[in-house]
């Protein structure tokens, strides 16, 4: 498959990771917030193998979205999986009965977590476990060191092949880099949501993959004049901007843009192939500064 179709491939350092840089998030593979079962469950089939099929070798998940549904969905479509593929998974959260997202950090909590992504997907080792921390308004900037020893502990046993960290401030990724070796930090960032510009860039200088999640807005899409000009300028869509212009702000940021629906597995797919002018990008920067704050920024719920 050709690199240029799929924005390129990053390979964070010190890895053998060969990942293309549009990949396929999983939380809409279930019911709406991430609860229950989809209503179509042979369309959520489809959208994952054909995901795969475009090329995309890179999926991020959770055993906390259904709960355990996304990654049961994800084994009956693909395994045995694909050599190439690369799954990525999150613990540090589980589900309440409420559908909340109580924090879930305990060694206890983050070992039954591991062991039930490895039960639900089918494998014998995780290729990435990112540690979730923080809550829906951000990173919280407390310690994550007895946390992240646990996944660590679980990487030295053969459990899980890489660690990653998720809503986290610059202050704990430092404290991360101290306990284990980490490959990717996964935080909210867009278009008009860019508190983490300059780990952003720290990152690319290390080799460390950052993933955004709400990458078109989260569950209140991004909406501009700016971003609507720029749009109709490219003949794109104002949800394949958004996401061109990540491809286009850092190389080592890939995209989990998520979708229950194959056409618009489509459209995110071709954003790799959206190449945004100069002048575009420039204005598009001006959305950030613009955006206030709370808009730009309120998850609706947790990652």
């Amino acid at each position: 498959m050709a690199q240029s179709v799929l924005g390129g491939v990053f390979t964070p350092a010190g890895t053998s990771l060969a990942l293309n840089r549009v990949g396929y998030g999983a939380m809409q593979l279930t019911g709406q917030m991430a609860w229950g079962p989809p209503r179509d469950r042979e369309a959520s089939l489809a959208v994952v193998r054909e995901a795969v099929r475009l090329g995309i070798n890179h999926i991020d998940t959770s055993d906390y979205y259904g709960p355990h549904i996304a990654n049961e969905i994800i084994r009956e479509a693909l395994h045995p999986y694909p050599k190439e593929l690369v799954i990525a998974t999150k613990v540090g959260a589980r589900r309440g009965p409420d559908k909340s997202w109580p924090a879930a950090l305990s060694k206890k909590e983050l070992t039954d977590a591991v062991h039930d992504n490895l039960s639900n997907l089918g494998l014998d080792a995780l290729d990435v476990v990112n540690l979730r921390v923080g809550n829906s308004f951000g990173p919280s900037d407390e310690s994550i060191a007895k946390p992240l020893s646990v996944l660590a502990d679980l990487q030295a046993k053969g459990l899980i092949k890489h660690i990653g960290l998720s809503n986290v401030s610059r202050r704990q990724f430092a404290e991360g880099r101290a306990i284990a070796k980490i490959v990717c930090v996964q935080n909210h960032y867009n278009l008009a949501f860019r508190k983490d510009d300059a780990l952003i860039d720290e990152l690319s200088k290390q080799g460390i993959a950052f993933v955004p999640f709400f990458p078109v807005g989260g569950f209140r899409p991004l909406r501009s004049p700016i971003l609507d000009q720029a749009a109709a300028s490219v003949g794109a869509t104002t949800r394949q901007v958004a996401l061109a212009w990540l491809l286009q702000r850092s190389p080592n940021i890939l995209i989990i843009a998520g979708t229950s629906s194959v056409a618009h597995l489509h459209e995110n797919f071709q954003t790799a192939a959206l190449k945004l002018p100069v002048e575009t990008v420039a204005q598009l920067n001006e959305i950030a500064a613009s955006a206030p704050e709370k808009r730009a920024g309120e998850p609706s719920i947790s990652r």
